[in-house]
């Protein structure tokens, strides 16, 4: 399956990995474990790419704060299907700096730090 969203307003794109031959994940192709990975490319100007991984379906919230810890941006805040995700950002519209995006979806929560270069 592959799936994209696009929000122009918030500026990201979502990229959903799985079977892309019309068939349901199985059990092998699920993630064992959910995951928040390094953006890439970190440092960035002004797109990068976050990817995360969910063994389970559950409702999932991605945000983006400030070095102040001001919540800046929600990139994800919906119920998703376990499988594996790509959320791009685009922080054309942010000053220079250090941000921290964090991911909850159910009792797993998990914080990095990314670095926006102009």
């Amino acid at each position: 399956m592959l799936s994209d969203f696009v929000n122009t307003r918030a500026g990201f794109l979502e990229i959903v990995y799985g079977d892309m031959n019309g068939l349901t994940n199985t059990e092998s192709t699920l993630p064992k474990t959910y995951s928040l990975s390094q953006n890439y490319p970190n440092p960035f100007n002004p797109n990068t790419n976050i990817r995360y991984d969910l063994p389970q379906d559950n409702f999932v919230t991605i945000k983006v704060y400030d070095v102040l810890g001001k919540e800046v941006l929600t990139l994800v805040n919906e119920y998703k299907q376990a499988g594996r995700y790509l959320v791009s950002f685009n922080a054309a519209n942010f000053s220079s700096g250090i941000y921290f995006y964090t991911i909850q979806a159910g009792e797993y929560e998990y914080t990095r730090r990314m670095t926006m270069l102009k």
